[in-house]
């Protein structure tokens, strides 16, 4: 597939997850490497129907890189902590290689002190936005 068929890959995986629930028959769809599906199963049970917001997208060769918001509420555990119900709202940046009309690698940077402090598992400084 050319980059902007690539692209337009991507575009159509964000919308049919973002925001929705995310069924392993729908992720199947879109995704062939288990790391990925294993990381959106873990997300989506901790925060059910999570969105990512797209801000940019680039493409070249069979990458596709996406600079995003992520957001969500906790209404189950993570990572061993406990539901807090708070929400959160942070950067992140997530690069996908994709091969036969599928995701079969990914690289994922998200603000994760922001991500922990939004949810309570790490204070903020005080007075600290």
């Amino acid at each position: 597939m050319s980059a902007q068929e690539n692209k337009n890959f991507i575009r159509k995986y964000f919308k049919a997850l973002s925001g929705n629930p995310k069924p392993p028959e729908l992720v199947d769809q879109f995704v062939a490497e288990q790391p990925l599906k294993d990381h959106i199963a873990t997300n989506e049970q901790a925060f059910p129907e999570y969105v990512m917001d797209v801000e940019q997208m680039i493409a070249e060769d069979d990458l596709v890189s996406v600079i995003a918001r992520a957001r969500g509420t906790q209404k189950g555990p993570f990572m061993g902590m406990p539901t807090t119900g708070k929400s959160f709202d942070v950067p992140m940046h997530i690069t996908y290689r994709i091969e036969a009309g599928k995701i079969v690698d990914h690289w994922l940077v998200i603000d994760t002190l922001a991500f922990m402090q939004q949810l309570g598992f790490i204070p903020s400084p005080e007075g600290g936005d």
